[in-house]
Formats: C-alpha cells, structure tokens, sequence
C-alpha cells in the first residue's frame, strides 16, 4: 500500500482542502495539489503541484510550489517555480520568488520579486546598425 512502487496524484488534483471553518499551524507537506479556505498561520505549506488561496482564506505561512493562485490574503514568503498569480480580490504582503507573475488589477502585491530563469538577453547591435537621428520613419515611405 505504501510501498514505492505507489502510484502519485496528478499534481492538478486538489488532494488537500484545508476548508473555511478550519484553523491550521505548521508544516504541511503533499505531493498532490493544496486548496486553502480557512486560516493557516504559522509555518510552511509545500508541495509538487499547486497551492490554490480561496478568496476568504488568511494565510501566515510560507508556499512552496509549482504554481500558486492568490484570491485571499497572504503573508510570507511564496515560492513558485511556475507561476503566481494574485487575482482581483487576491492580497500579498512578503517577498516572492517565481518563475512567471500575474497581477490582476485590483490585486495587491507588497514585498520584493525574484524571477527565476532569466530569458536569454537581445543581442546588442553594432554602432553602424543603429538607427541615427537623420532616418526618416514618416509613413509616407
């Protein structure tokens, strides 16, 4: 039964709901995906697949995983090595690292950013390929 050769949950599968009238402190850690509808305070909450943040949750805690949606409030440090997205009614208030950011306009973000794996640079043009101030760009051409 749990042996190695056990089977894991698609990280898309919510495996874990910690529900609205639910209150949790310290480390929870999961292979299959996290849906937070109640209040966690302390501690970390880490898995391989993804942390949902329903929009009545409060979160003091730091997240670890693939991708993180944001619709509640959250305070600590977030880690996700996809993407995090902050939605309308999301606030976040502490340092994030991530591999890509969404910020829906009326969403909130305080703390500082880390994007990880930097796309590649544009390659720098020669002096003699730069446009001069004399090119003439009227659409007329």
């Amino acid at each position: 039964m749990f042996g190695s050769n056990s089977k894991k949950p698609p990280v898309e599968k919510i495996e874990t709901i910690i529900g609205p009238n639910t209150n949790f402190n310290g480390y929870l850690k999961c292979d299959g995906s996290v849906r937070i509808d109640g209040v966690c305070e302390g501690g970390r909450i880490e898995t391989v697949g993804n942390i949902i943040v329903g929009p009545n949750a409060m979160v003091a805690a730091d997240l670890v995983a693939r991708n993180v949606s944001v619709s509640g409030a959250v305070s600590g440090k977030i880690y996700a090595s996809g993407r995090l997205e902050i939605l309308s009614t999301g606030r976040v208030w502490g340092d994030v690292e991530v591999g890509s950011f969404l910020l829906d306009e009326e969403g909130y973000f305080r703390g500082q950013m880390v994007m990880k794996e930097e796309p590649p640079k544009p390659p720098q043009l020669a002096r003699s390929d730069r446009f001069s101030s004399t090119d003439d760009f009227s659409p007329e051409r």
